[in-house]
């Protein structure tokens, strides 16, 4: 039975493979949503994965715990030790959500950003300065930066080949226009690098094409929203920014802030400056 969150997490991957889709479900919602797993009902987190509650308790026992709370312990646990306000911030922004009783567009922006502000809060919490440092270190090194996202994936990429590119790094981005993306991707070598974006349901293209890149020894930089994520297992520098569940479709103010993040600090070593600017297209 594992003892602390690590090792739950750890255990958790480790069976993931060999889980029916029920499981996989939960294991999924587990790792992307630990925070709600802490403080919300067995009923209520199983409505929300569309499962019956008996199926959270089995999960629970093929663990070795003796039932769901015994699990949920372990993230009520982790929250405890999270930073200082961290939990308070949470239950004050659910609280101000539940709150919501009007209906409209001014509401939904209401929802929208305050679910915004709880995502990038929990952005600041779980992604290390080690993991970004070693992401902006492969960005440098790299020959040719190959961008890879698809669909609602889209935007992030062509932020980042916006801002690689003023910063003078030789960048190509992956288009799935024009059916090219597979045979563009044979390309690449391993003095490049494949930054890869997709988030569920994950494209299968770029699923495909982070696989045979890794079977080539390119190094992969994967920004994904969970690390049971298929990008997950072939990624260098692995990046999971969980989804939260979204009215209509998935925010991209993390992943977006995460990118913005990563270019900031890339240009502070190319310029060695502290406080970097990117180069415009158009002078004033």
């Amino acid at each position: 039975m594992p003892k602390d969150y690590e090792e739950l997490i750890r255990a958790i991957h480790e069976r993931y493979e060999d889980m029916n889709k029920s499981y996989q479900r939960i294991a999924v919602y587990l790792t992307q949503n630990p925070n709600d797993v802490a403080v919300n009902s067995m009923n209520a987190i199983a409505a929300t994965c569309g499962l019956h509650a008996s199926s959270f308790v089995r999960f629970a026992q093929m663990l070795g715990y003796k039932g769901f709370k015994e699990l949920q312990a372990v993230f009520q646990k982790r929250l405890s030790t999270a930073a200082p306000g961290f939990e308070a911030r949470i239950k004050a922004l659910e609280t101000e959500l539940s709150g919501r009783g009007s209906v409209g567009g001014g509401a939904f922006l209401h929802e929208l950003v305050l679910r915004d502000i709880a995502s990038l809060q929990e952005l600041l919490s779980n992604i290390s300065a080690k993991t970004i440092d070693k992401a902006i270190r492969r960005l440098e090194a790299a020959d040719t930066i190959y961008l890879l996202g698809q669909l609602r994936s889209a935007p992030v990429v062509d932020l980042l080949r916006y801002i690689l590119t003023m910063l003078g790094k030789r960048v190509v981005l992956l288009d799935a226009s024009g059916g090219l993306a597979t045979h563009m991707a044979q390309a690449i070598r391993r003095s490049d690098l494949l930054f890869a974006v997709s988030f569920r349901f994950y494209a299968t293209e770029v699923v495909n094409i982070v696989e045979q890149a890794a079977s080539r020894g390119v190094p992969i930089i994967a920004l994904t929203d969970s690390t049971l994520s298929p990008l997950a297992k072939n990624a260098t520098v692995l990046f999971a920014v969980p989804e939260h569940h979204y009215t209509f479709s998935r925010s991209l103010a993390a992943p977006m802030c995460l990118a913005q993040a990563l270019t900031v600090g890339l240009a502070a070593k190319l310029q060695k400056a502290e406080s970097p600017r990117i180069p415009v297209v158009t002078e004033p």
